[in-house]
Order: C-alpha cells, then structure tokens, then sequence
C-alpha cells in the first residue's frame, strides 16, 4: 500500500458535483492499492497514520499525532499512485490491484482507522472526483506498508 497523506485544515472529496466527503482539521489520505496488498499492510499503515506525530504542539514541533489532536481523516482510492512512469510517455498502472482486489482492502483500511478511534470521511471507489484542500504547512508525506 502507498499513502500520500496531507495534513489539511480542511479537505472535501466531490462526485459529480456533490460533496461525499468532508473534514475540518486532520489528515487527506491518497490511497493506492496494489496486487500484493494484504491485512499485513493495512495494520501497519493504520498505527503509522494513527500515531504519525505531525501535528504541531505548543512549541511549534511536530509531536501530535491524529489521535492526540482528535482530527479527522478524508480518505481518498487513488490507484494512480501505482502510476508507473519510466518508460514512454502514459504512465502504467500494472502495479495497481484490480478493483475487485482493491476495494475490500480499501474499506477494510478505513474500517480499521474507524476502530482505532478516528473519524473517517471517504470518497467514492472508482468514480471521478474532485478532490479538494488546504495544505496546513504544507506537511505532505508518502507512507509505504513494503
């Protein structure tokens, strides 16, 4: 699994102009699935992003996590992040699972940020959307489960 995450002072996600999804203050997650994707993967990047400390305390450092701040997450599929761009000019997306891989594996990562406490916000699997935000820093990583 791959995780652009965004720490945001707001983010929406909308299809076909309607909002689905919507937070305030926490985490915009780009989900990307691929082939080799197991539970394995989503119990490790569930605890990262539950206790990644990127959330500034009265110091200005980075030592809150999601969890300490009580944010909310906007979790987005993207299976573009398996976008293989080396060779030619079209990125190939080989890497990224099938839809009917990805999807469980998908909503079981978010089920399982839902248990761990957090408030989850999503979008829609497979549908074209937009994908809204406000960067708060900007503070953007990548997180990798391999």
């Amino acid at each position: 699994m791959r995780i652009v995450l965004q720490r945001v002072k707001e983010a929406k996600v909308s299809v076909e102009g309607q909002i689905v999804g919507e937070i305030a203050h926490g985490l915009l997650l780009l989900v990307g699935i691929t082939h080799e994707d197991s539970e394995k993967d989503i119990q490790f990047l569930v605890n990262k992003v539950s206790n990644l400390r990127v959330f500034e305390d009265e110091s200005g450092k980075m030592n809150h996590s999601i969890m300490d701040i009580g944010g909310s997450i906007l979790s987005v599929s993207q299976f573009t992040l398996y976008g293989d761009c080396r060779k030619g000019r079209r990125p190939n997306f080989m890497d990224a699972a099938k839809p009917d891989q990805a999807l469980p594996l998908y909503e079981k990562f978010n089920e399982e940020l839902q248990r761990a406490g957090l408030q989850v916000e999503t979008g829609v699997f497979g549908a074209m959307m937009d994908v809204s935000l406000v960067n708060d820093g900007p503070v953007t990583l990548i997180l990798e489960s391999n």
